[in-house]
């Protein structure tokens, strides 16, 4: 595989699934809204090696060092796993619909039945508010479990996201490692 696609490869990875990256005892679940392009040109979850989920997770003191998308097996020795409500690969989490991301619940739930995370966290407050239909919600740990399962909010780490500098970003996913331990 190329360092980096090509335009014609990227509109290829239209449409394309990312299996979720999941094993028992996670510490963490994280649940994306969808693959974007790089995602599905690769097969890997937050494929763009510049993407500032990587960066976060180790200031807030997830991982050792900070991980590249290929490095799965890193991840999960982190403790850290993936799935995403829609596992369709897009341009922009815009294109979802609020049913496509609602329709993605189910999957999740029975994602964590199956594998018993000790916390899931979904990355993005939209995307939260819309597939729980929760219009007042917060970032932060929020007041019903999924499935059992402590629930937390985080910012998406989309670059996209202009509402939080990194700083601040990792602030937020340093209260959700806080928690975990």
């Amino acid at each position: 595989m190329a360092a980096n696609p090509t335009k014609a490869e990227l509109a290829a990875s239209y449409g394309k699934e990312v299996p979720d990256l999941v094993e028992p005892d996670l510490r963490v679940l994280l649940v994306g809204i969808n693959p974007g392009l790089w995602s599905g040109w690769s097969g890997l979850h937050f494929g763009r090696p510049t993407n500032r989920l990587w960066v976060t997770l180790h200031q807030a003191g997830f991982t050792d060092r900070t991980l590249r998308p290929e490095e799965t097996d890193e991840l999960l020795r982190a403790g850290i796993g993936v799935t995403n409500f829609v596992n369709r690969a897009t341009a922009r989490a815009d294109e979802l619909t609020d049913d496509e991301i609602r329709a993605g619940v189910p999957r999740l739930i029975a994602t964590v039945e199956r594998w018993r995370p000790r916390t899931v966290a979904v990355l993005g407050i939209t995307a939260y508010r819309t597939a729980f239909r929760r219009p007042k919600a917060v970032i932060g740990p929020q007041p019903e479990d999924l499935a059992g399962v402590p629930l937390w909010v985080l910012p998406n780490p989309s670059g996209l996201n202009a509402h939080y500098q990194q700083s601040a970003l990792t602030a937020e996913y340093a209260k959700l490692r806080a928690a975990v331990g």
